[in-house]
């Protein structure tokens, strides 16, 4: 996966420049940009990981106003209630990216990720957060930590006025889909600059093969930087004149920032995530961004979808939660929990338990608010016994269609940084 996350900043980076959200204009691809060897995603969008979806306001007024908002949504569910792995990390910028220390101290999102202007981030959380709280089943929440990254977008736009309306967010969140993403300027995009041109949003996929996972990772970025633009190897900065230092005595046009925002299908760890930014934070260098400090703001990347906690396959490898549970409670041996002898009525019963035989466990994982709830059914449970009753003995088997443990998974660190997970509500049931 990591190979293919070298390429994608190259490309994401060029896309501003080159579709600026009309129908006209063709994207890089089109017009023989394609780095790397992986195929691209139907869209080659961030919306080609599936369940993602993209939503944007642009903000237009005047001669003034030049902003907007840019909505992406892990996944089809309620961010909050279906939290999903997460990491954030900072290449040399010191962007106001507003919910990072609990993203990068818990390893998870529980809100969609907003991108905006830099002095728009905090209407844009707490319209953010009013609106997560209208959302059914967040009746007793009483925390929300919304992730708010931005760029200055003050060249173009007067960020002063600070635009952006609870009705703006609003509309980002609630129009967002899984189609095609509208790139250029639009949305957080809107007023962007990049290597001297008009910058944007822009996006991109790349699908791995079969062989390799068959994973599909997305890009998502907006782009606001200087530095001096190659394509492909061409200096096409150098040749029309536009880079980093050229007017370094009448003044610098380069410095600014990037906003990246990875998101993929595949199951993997909090580690695992950071490194995949860490590979698209060197691999943003052969586009000759400008590293001037500011340059890389904060990317985020996550692991998605309500599918790496049950994805309702269960095969191995483990892809999932519930596919790992499930593996535990294989684990262990019910004959230890049987007794050999029972004792009723003063009529004792032999229970063969070296020849006990059931299906193995099947796991059920839904996310709630702060645990999960867990459903686990063993069926098809058979089991010899004998007893003797006046002198005669007599022999059958023992049978239930199944036996279903239901408990909710509570998950807390302990004083030793140790994560725990408490088991309660439990309850067994047998049929």
């Amino acid at each position: 996966m990591a190979s293919l996350i070298r390429f994608t900043p190259a490309l994401t980076a060029l896309l501003p420049l080159l579709a600026i959200a009309q129908p006209s204009r063709v994207r890089a691809r089109a017009l023989g940009v394609a780095p790397g060897i992986f195929a691209t995603g139907a869209l080659n969008a961030i919306t080609d990981v599936a369940g993602v979806r993209v939503g944007q306001t642009t903000l237009i007024e005047g001669d003034k106003i030049r902003t907007g908002i840019t909505a992406i949504l892990p996944h089809g569910g309620n961010a909050y209630l279906e939290r999903v792995p997460a990491a954030v990390f900072v290449g040399n910028g010191f962007g106001k990216l507003a919910g990072s220390t609990q993203v990068n101290e818990l390893g998870e999102i529980e809100t969609p990720i907003l991108l905006t202007c830099t002095l728009c981030v905090w209407r844009a959380a707490d319209a953010m957060v009013e609106w997560m709280l209208g959302q059914p089943g967040m009746e007793r929440v009483r925390s929300i930590n919304p992730l708010v990254a931005e760029t200055n977008d003050g060249g173009l736009n007067d960020i002063r006025a600070r635009p952006v309306t609870v009705d703006a967010v609003r509309r980002a969140l609630d129009g967002a889909t899984t189609g095609a993403v509208a790139e250029g300027s639009v949305g957080a995009g809107t007023g962007t600059q990049a290597f001297g041109w008009k910058g944007g949003i822009g996006t991109s996929s790349r699908v791995l093969p079969a062989s390799l996972g068959g994973y599909a990772v997305g890009v998502l970025v907006q782009a606001n930087f200087g530095g001096v633009l190659q394509v492909m190897g061409a200096p096409v900065g150098k040749e029309l004149k536009r880079y980093a230092f050229q007017n370094d005595v009448s003044g610098e046009r380069g410095n600014g920032s990037v906003i990246v925002v990875i998101a993929t299908d595949s199951f993997g760890t909090q580690k695992e995530v950071v490194q995949s930014y860490l590979w698209s934070n060197a691999y943003y260098k052969p586009v000759w961004g400008d590293h001037s400090q500011g340059i890389i703001d904060p990317g985020l990347a996550y692991y998605l979808s309500p599918s790496v906690i049950d994805d309702g396959d269960h095969s191995l490898p483990a892809n999932d939660l519930a596919t790992v549970f499930e593996q535990v409670l294989g684990t262990y041996d019910l004959k230890a929990f049987i007794p050999t002898t029972v004792v009723t009525n003063g009529i004792t019963i032999n229970i063969n338990t070296a020849q006990l035989k059931y299906d193995p466990a099947k796991v059920v994982l839904t996310a709630q608010a702060g645990y999960l709830h867990m459903v686990a059914k063993i069926s098809n449970i058979s089991v010899p016994v004998s007893m003797k009753y006046i002198g005669i003995t007599i022999t059958g088997t023992l049978t239930a269609t199944d036996l279903t443990i239901t408990t909710d998974l509570v998950p807390s660190v302990d004083a030793g940084h140790n994560a725990v997970v408490t088991m309660t509500n439990t309850t067994v049931a047998m049929n």
